[in-house]
């Protein structure tokens, strides 16, 4: 299946260009993983999810060691 781009993806690479660390949130099930993915290709950037109750537990108790790792 061909990728479909999305008008978000101009705003995010701008963004990232900006900043370390980009959060992308919205509804459910309109690509925000895919463009991220997709996105990330080639690129020395990681995705992660919040999805991951590690990650996410992580995040809200010790941020500074979520961002080392």
């Amino acid at each position: 299946m061909p990728y479909i781009e999305r008008a978000l993806e101009r705003k995010f690479l701008r963004m990232s260009s900006f900043f370390k660390v980009v959060l992308v949130t919205g509804a459910r099930q309109v690509g925000k993983i895919t463009m991220l993915k997709h996105l990330a290709e080639g690129q020395n950037r990681t995705y992660i999810s919040m999805d991951n109750i590690m990650a996410r537990t992580l995040a809200q108790t010790d941020p500074v060691l979520f961002f080392q790792t």
